[in-house]
């Protein structure tokens, strides 16, 4: 057995001094976490955000902050890595066991050339010149299938795409050939063919170099197309363990099943999505319930005709030249009724929904075409005369930790956009809309007076929705707003944008690369491709009869689980 965690329990001090107090983040009480890593194999942590599958496969390193303490037992063929002092462990590092995080952009240096970065380890760990280095690191970046690999050497981070940098974090893995690589969510803010292609790279790379995987992710259904075996964990402890095929077919534990369970698919679209308190206590009539008719003659919202926007791009010393984003998009969208806009990273999605909403600075390139809302073309109104569309236009992004003001209380982030539009009488009237909305997007008051970092990413997204709902607005515009949530409390957050569609008749225009997200919420999809339309229809349609290649590979893309994989 290549590695071997038995009994693992990590606390986290809180504190210091007489009064310290102790966090428990991998095991309860007596009972710890175990499983092992066979050679060749792959093993897969799932489980939502705090359920401990990070903190556990970087005990394995001691890559934790100092007030972490372990115990239980960490063998690594045959070595107790709990007792391995310092300089033990940073000879481990790289060499024999290599992770590949969430974040390219947080794990590479950006002062640093990619070069740089991958040459660094060879020569510590492997005693290559300088020269020997960067020929292996030009051959790592094409075999992680970079392109001009020669050429890629001499470029920064932010240079490359985050499918890029991704593959140049891998190629960083396998520099010095470790028996065992950690992969901690890998793919989870990369679009599904992307995450496809680094998931193949990743199942081909192990079996060319007879390495052994510990794959961390969120999604059953993309470690069921990637492991031998999985590991549930919840709250610091395992839930279940075993083969994939068993755990798919046959799931014994109520949360494995909720998991599998709360994920929306691309073969069904019911009214609401289950959640995991739902699934465990046995609530199934919420995912029952049929999906409420949309009105096909209700009044229309946005009219955008022929959209179009260009960026402009630093050519020579002094000139410039015209790169055209979006190339003549047109869609039409009813109160009430949800468009969504699907397309891999640079497709010019975002772009889209950001030219409508008046977000790129004129200066930085032209748009044209027409964007009619309200009988006024939103493109053609001057700054002054765009800010009380602002109020009835609102935009929630992906991240909810950069859009959320840090030096805000809730209170503040809600109130505040009330009293530049002037909506309530006094700052107490404030206050208590801000409440309310609060409570409809299932907060409670409490949370009025705590700032962003004391909440978990899906109460921020919440706080983002409340934000937008204070202004009263008639469109939303969705930039993946829920592409970066555990598939839980992305459940949680579909659900409740539905309830406010219904309740209130927003129109909301879904950008996302989850297609299965897309099947769930939109009414009509616009396909987009170097920022053309590529094809636009009904949900079902596109789903059911696709009629372009790039569309069918989008669906192709989506994981679909162990049974899709070995069918």
């Amino acid at each position: 057995m290549l590695l071997s965690i038995q009994d693992l329990r990590v606390r986290f001090r809180m504190g210091r001094g007489p009064n310290v107090a102790y966090a428990e983040a991998v095991g309860r009480g007596d009972a710890g976490v175990s499983f092992e890593v066979p050679e060749n194999g792959t093993v897969a942590l799932v489980g939502e955000s705090g359920s401990g599958k990070s903190v556990t496969a970087m005990s394995i390193l001691n890559l934790l902050p100092e007030n972490a303490e372990r115990q239980g037992t960490i063998r690594f063929q045959g070595r107790d890595l709990l007792a391995a002092s310092l300089a033990e462990l940073q000879a481990l590092r790289g060499k024999d066991i290599a992770c590949v995080f969430q974040d390219p952009m947080t794990s590479l240096n950006p002062v640093f050339t990619i070069g740089h970065q991958l040459c660094e380890p060879m020569q510590r760990h492997l005693g290559l010149t300088r020269r020997q280095a960067m020929e292996k690191a030009e051959a790592l970046l094409a075999e992680v299938g970079l392109p001009e690999p020669k050429r890629r050497l001499a470029a920064h981070p932010h240079e490359l795409s985050g499918g890029q940098q991704q593959r140049v974090m891998i190629a960083m893995a396998l520099a010095c050939e470790p028996r065992l690589l950690i992969a901690d969510e890998p793919t989870t803010a990369l679009d599904v063919t992307i995450q496809r292609q680094i998931i193949e790279l990743l199942a081909r790379l192990k079996d060319k170099h007879r390495m052994s995987m510990l794959f961390i992710s969120h999604d059953l259904g993309l470690v069921g197309e990637i492991a031998d075996r999985v590991v549930v964990m919840r709250q610091g402890t395992v839930r279940e363990q075993g083969a994939v095929a068993d755990i798919f077919a046959r799931p014994q534990d109520a949360y494995t099943k909720a998991l599998l369970a709360c994920r929306p698919t691309l073969d069904q679209r019911g009214a609401r999505l289950m959640v995991i308190d739902d699934h465990i206590a046995g609530n199934g009539a919420a995912a029952e319930r049929v999906a409420k008719a949309k009105d096909p003659e209700a009044p229309v919202v946005l009219q955008a005709s022929d959209v179009t926007k260009s960026f402009w791009i630093r050519s020579g010393v002094f000139g410039r030249r015209e790169f055209q984003a979006v190339r003549g998009a047109s869609f039409t969208l009813r109160r009430g009724h949800t468009l969504g806009i699907v397309g891999e990273s640079g497709s010019g999605k975002t772009t889209l929904g950001l030219t409508l909403l008046r977000l790129h600075e004129p200066a930085g390139g032209p748009a044209g075409g027409k964007a009619v809302f309200d009988g006024r073309d939103l493109l053609a109104l001057s700054r002054e005369q765009m800010l009380p569309m602002r109020r009835r236009i609102q935009v929630v992004f992906q991240n909810p930790y950069a859009s959320l003001n840090p030096r805000f209380t809730v209170a503040q982030t809600l109130t505040e956009p009330m009293a530049i539009h002037g909506i309530a009488a006094s700052d107490a009237e404030r206050t208590q809309r801000a409440r309310a909305l609060l409570a409809k997007v299932g907060l409670d008051e409490g949370a009025l007076n705590k700032y962003p970092h004391e909440f978990s990413g899906g109460q921020r997204q919440r706080i983002a929705i409340a934000r937008c709902l204070t202004l009263e607005p008639e469109v939303l515009v969705l930039d993946e707003a829920v592409s970066a949530l555990d598939v839980s409390v992305q459940a949680q957050v579909l659900n409740l944008l539905k309830d406010l569609q219904d309740e209130l008749g927003l129109a909301y225009i879904f950008i996302s690369h989850d297609l299965a997200v897309v099947r769930f919420m939109a009414d009509e999809v616009l396909v987009m491709k170097d920022g053309q339309v590529v094809e636009q229809a009904g949900v079902e349609q596109i789903l059911a009869a696709p009629r372009e290649e790039y569309t069918k590979r989008l669906l192709g893309a989506v994981p679909r689980g162990y049974v899709a994989a070995t069918a």
